[in-house]
Order: structure tokens, then C-alpha cells, then sequence
């Protein structure tokens, strides 16, 4: 068997997938990954299909010769952008201390206001908007009725050696419970909004209001946070201040990156436990 993704393929699945793409030449890349998780039922924890995982896999399995895809729908550089509205157009500055705000709140995105949170994203974040892997929850952090900050949580990381010598977790135990873990994947305070501790202020209220929303939404409740700070553009003094534990760092690889080359930036690593008996649970 060949791991992508988090999964084990054997033989005959890598075949399935080659003969799938071949009796369907009119299938893009998007439909194919929906239908080979049709075919492994390849399943997120609240049923909806594994896809972006599944991406992933597939492109893999094209680099190592083991599947042949389609051409991408849209060639390099013609993948279609998020236009800026005035929606997201930069507001007067707002300069006070953390504790002078309207009451902070945490409103999570839904399906009317999903498309400003990603306009939010792809204007205002240095890394812009990608959708987020797996379970994912997106939220507008609100000061009294004014926008100042969104976050964006998904699927974590299938592995990384420091955070899963912290855990203490064997190969299986992380198959098995990775999902109980979220990564942080994107935090954005607004340009235009300068209020120290803020950013320190706001983790501390999702770490409260998260697993409540997520065993909502999945009936899983996590029980750890990750999230990866790029070394060259910050120091995570945010992370440290609202009590989360930095492990090391990544080794610069990537998901597709080739082993022993650095081909993304280096990122630190940085956990928040959300109960107190995490390890037990993700070693059950």
C-alpha cells in the first residue's frame, strides 16, 4: 500500500483511479476527485466528501508515475482572482487599547456572507484566499457591530515530527484521531484596526468558543489547536501571550515538496491544548 493524504491505497485502488480517468475523458480533475471519494467513500467526520484531500492525493500520484490527469481547467496564471468590492474597501483607523473596544464576539461564516469573508481574505492576507482543507470553521470576529478580524480553521496537518513527539501518538493513533486536532490556518486583524493584545485577546475567545461550534457542526470536539507562523514575516508574540506552546519548526518541504529540500518557508510551530487530557484522548 502507498499513503497520500493521510489514506493507505493499494494496487487495486491505484488501478480503480487509472481505469476511472480513462473511461471518463471528459471528467476535470474537480470531478474526478469527487468521484473516486464516491468510489472509496473517502468521507469528512460529518459525511460530506474528502475532496480537497483527495486533490492532493491524486497529484501526487501523478508525480510519482503512478496516474496520468488531466490538464488543470485553468492554465498558470489564469486561475480566476476574487475581485475587490467596496464591501472590503479600507475604513477610517481605529486606534485604542484592547480593553476600550465595543465587546468582542465571534460570528461564524455561512453560505451569505461566505463570499465576503473570502473577499476579506484574498485582499487583506499576505498569503490570500485557498479553500481550507476538510472540517473547516471560518469566523468574523466583531467589536461591538464593526468588523476587526477573521479566522479561518481546518483540517490539521497530517504530520509533523514536533507537534506529534508532544502528543506522544503512534502512526495509528493519529490515523485514527487527527481530526480531533484544528489547524489555525488563516488570522487576519484588519489594516485599518490598531488595538494592542488584540490579536492575543481573540485566541482566547475562540479557544473558548471552538470545540463548542465544531461539535455543532461535526459532533467531534477537539481537543487540540495548531497553527503555523511563518519565521521570516512574524514572531508569533500573539500565540505566546495567549498561552499557546511553540514546539520548533517545520522543515520547509510542503505538501508536494521533495524530501530533504527546502522548497516553502520555514514555519514555527505552535499548539493550544483545549482540554486538559488531550494526549489521553488522542492516544485512545
Amino acid at each position: 500500500m502507498i499513503r497520500y493524504s493521510g489514506r493507505d491505497f493499494t494496487p487495486k485502488e491505484i488501478k480503480q483511479i487509472r481505469s476511472l480517468i480513462k473511461q471518463n475523458p471528459g471528467f476535470n480533475r474537480m470531478r474526478l476527485s469527487k468521484e473516486v471519494c464516491k468510489l472509496f467513500q473517502w468521507l469528512k467526520p460529518d459525511g460530506n466528501l474528502k475532496d480537497m484531500s483527495c486533490r492532493v492525493a491524486m497529484l501526487r500520484m501523478q508525480k510519482d508515475g503512478a496516474i496520468v490527469l488531466p490538464p488543470p481547467s485553468h492554465a498558470k496564471g489564469a486561475v480566476r482572482k476574487i475581485k475587490s468590492t467596496p464591501a472590503t474597501d479600507p475604513q477610517s483607523p481605529l486606534v485604542c487599547a484592547v480593553n476600550e473596544l465595543p465587546p468582542l464576539s465571534l460570528q461564524m461564516v455561512s453560505k451569505t456572507n461566505s463570499a465576503l469573508w473570502n473577499e476579506y481574505i484574498e485582499r487583506y492576507h499576505y498569503l490570500g484566499f485557498t479553500p481550507l482543507p476538510g472540517a473547516q470553521l471560518r469566523y468574523f470576529i466583531f467589536a461591538g457591530k464593526q468588523i476587526v478580524a477573521l479566522m479561518g480553521f481546518g483540517a490539521a496537518a497530517w504530520q509533523t515530527a514536533p507537534r506529534d513527539q508532544f502528543i506522544e501518538w503512534s502512526h495509528d493513533q493519529r490515523k485514527r484521531n487527527l481530526s480531533l486536532v484544528t489547524n489555525n490556518a488563516r488570522f487576519l486583524i484588519l489594516p485599518w484596526i490598531q488595538s494592542k493584545n488584540l490579536a492575543s485577546k481573540i485566541l482566547s475567545l475562540t479557544a473558548r468558543q471552538l470545540p463548542n461550534d465544531w461539535k455543532e457542526k461535526y459532533n467531534i470536539r477537539p481537543v487540540l489547536m495548531e497553527s503555523f507562523v511563518q519565521k521570516n514575516r512574524f514572531a508569533g508574540t500573539c500565540y505566546k501571550a495567549a498561552n499557546w506552546i511553540k514546539l520548533g519548526q517545520t522543515k520547509g518541504r510542503g505538501k508536494l515538496g521533495p524530501p530533504g529540500k527546502i522548497s516553502v518557508p520555514i514555519k514555527d510551530i505552535w499548539v493550544y491544548p483545549l482540554d486538559k487530557n488531550f494526549r489521553s484522548i488522542l492516544k485512545n
